[in-house]
């Protein structure tokens, strides 16, 4: 391989999880009739509500744990988080933000070459692993980091992440 063939590979963050808990009970009712931008969902005893700036979608529970999906990076997670908290704060419950908790991060990339999956999985066998008629990828796990890498036969590439980092 020539070395001035060299192209740098843009990885983009797409989906940060994160959970915190407010260590308070909510009413989710309250939530749905007072709260802005919120979805109630009886049926399964959670509300979606959705901030703008970052824009991130979180899933209230009445225990107090809260999911939020969609940052694009652990600081937007965390911001938006306590923009949450913020407004539950004004809603009349007394939230305490507490063991906020990055769960999940998921990437995209894309390589300028195709990938022939039979012989990738082949090559890699023990880590890799290929069922084309469950999934169009190739399954790359990366023990150490808690990492899984889906490998398309395009180039493209999806890596999920584990979160461990508990912040106080």
């Amino acid at each position: 391989m020539e070395s001035n063939n060299d192209e740098a590979l843009d990885i983009i963050v797409t989906n940060v999880v994160a959970t915190f808990r407010t260590r308070c009970h909510l009413n989710l009712r309250k939530i749905a009739l007072e709260g802005i931008n919120v979805i109630y969902k009886p049926e399964v005893g959670k509300v979606l509500m959705k901030l703008r700036k970052p824009t991130i979608t979180a899933s209230i529970w009445s225990s107090g744990k809260i999911i939020c999906t969609g940052a694009t990076s652990e600081e937007e997670a965390k911001l938006g988080a306590r923009r949450l908290a913020r407004c539950l704060q004004k809603l009349g419950f007394k939230v305490r933000f507490s063991a906020f908790r990055v769960v999940n991060v998921l990437a995209v990339c894309s390589m300028p070459f195709a990938v022939h999956l039979i012989d990738f999985t082949k090559n890699n066998r023990p880590i890799a692993s290929y069922e084309p008629e469950l999934h169009p990828a190739a399954t790359y796990r990366i023990k150490n980091l808690k990492a899984t890498v889906q490998v398309f036969s395009t180039g493209s590439l999806t890596v999920t992440g584990h979160g461990t980092n508990t912040y106080p």
